[in-house]
């Protein structure tokens, strides 16, 4: 059943134009082709990644945490109540004004310290402060550096400079050194962000993310899989040339640096646009969509992996409308750039009362005792004679 299966699903009709096949792809005369079985190797690369990510966390990304002055927020901790956290765990996060009051009477809480209860669990279920910058760090170091690599790899190919290249002698291209370990580094790295997806920083794109990492694995997969590497090595680059301006924004963000934060995100918005907005879909999806079936006659793969990079676009215009938004507010209103998608910690209910007594002594010191609202006049002073 699985051989007839695996049979079916690599016939060559689906993913190779017509009158080419696997055998084109065999190794000979001192030539070496992609293969499916080499991408087993990315699954040890993955893990070893994750062993990495740890040790630099500790070694690397905390350190630098407290040399930029990131502080760990200190939460306060709920009181233990059996009933309210099965509630939070089981049911809702956020009760409504019914279930506070339904929840008062099987506690004995009053309604203030239900609703308290109830903000300070879901702070501590928040990230802190430190572990954004941990994670913020590792990725902007991954992406610096598999930038310049890929840089480094493509900088004297032809193919980069123009872009049909890419498909001169396709699908027999001879796989190079460098383009193997771009591949196998790139794959292992997406295969450790999706291992690690659980532990991660939740944002409100937590959904959007799964996508995006499973769509980047299958187009990598699939592309080294039928030799269109010469293109997904191009689509590797864009997307890394603008990811370590936003991990970067991210960590001077963590660390209070404003004004670095507002102008790299600038940049960053900059970059961003032009390689995911015009770049990737006027050159490289021009390139893979209209220009290859004047060599050949469209078959499955072509629509698959074109499938694939539509995706990508359209994730693409939804991360953009999110950092223009972020953009125009800060240029318009000159506003602290902050990430849209991250929750904020929950104001303690406590501290709202300090912030009021303060408030009420500061007005009582400026226009005497307070009743009701309105200052109070003493009518019983004496009369200077």
């Amino acid at each position: 059943m699985l051989s007839e299966l695996s049979e079916w699903f690599w016939q060559e009709r689906r993913w190779f134009p017509e009158g080419l096949g696997w055998a084109d792809l065999e190794d000979r005369d001192g030539r070496v082709y992609a293969k499916a079985r080499d991408l087993w190797v990315a699954l040890p690369i993955a893990l070893i990644f994750l062993i990495i990510r740890q040790i630099f966390e500790r070694m690397v990304a905390t350190p630098l945490a407290s040399l930029l002055g990131v502080e760990d927020t200190v939460r306060l901790k709920v009181p233990h109540s059996p009933t309210l956290e099965s509630y939070y765990c089981n049911i809702t996060k956020n009760p409504t004004q019914s279930s506070v009051a339904s929840l008062c009477k099987k506690t004995g809480y009053s309604e203030r310290q239900v609703q308290r209860w109830f903000r300070r669990r879901r702070n501590q279920d928040r990230p802190s402060l430190l572990k954004k910058f941990r994670e913020a760090s590792w990725r902007f170091t991954f992406y610096l550096l598999a930038f310049i690599a890929g840089l480094a790899a493509l900088i004297d190919k032809p193919w980069l400079y123009d872009l049909k290249e890419m498909w001169q002698g396709f699908p027999v291209l001879t796989l190079l050194p460098s383009q193997y370990w771009y591949y196998m580094i790139e794959l292992g790295f997406y295969g450790s962000l999706l291992f690690s997806v659980a532990s991660d920083v939740k944002r409100k794109d937590f959904k959007e993310q799964i996508v995006h990492h499973v769509a980047t694995i299958l187009l990598i997969s699939f592309s080294w899989c039928v030799n269109y590497i010469r293109c997904g090595t191009l689509i590797m680059l864009v997307h890394d040339s603008s990811d370590y301006l936003l991990e970067s924004a991210k960590m001077f963000n963590y660390a209070g640096w404003r004004n670095a934060c507002n102008y790299i995100f600038i940049v960053f918005a900059a970059v961003f646009i032009v390689t995911r907005l015009v770049i990737f879909p006027f050159w490289i999806i021009y390139c893979t969509w209209v220009y290859p079936v004047t060599i050949y006659k469209p078959f499955f793969g072509y629509y698959f992996f074109n499938g694939l990079l539509m995706t990508l676009q359209c994730l693409h215009i939804f991360w953009a409308i999110l950092i223009i938004r972020i953009a125009i507010r800060f240029l318009t209103n000159n506003e602290k750039v902050d990430d849209e998608r991250s929750d904020k910690d929950e104001t303690d209910e406590s501290e709202e009362e300090g912030d009021e007594e303060a408030g009420e002594k500061k007005h009582m010191k400026k226009n005497g005792p307070v009743q009701n609202g309105h200052t109070v006049h003493n009518n019983n002073h004496r009369k200077r004679q």
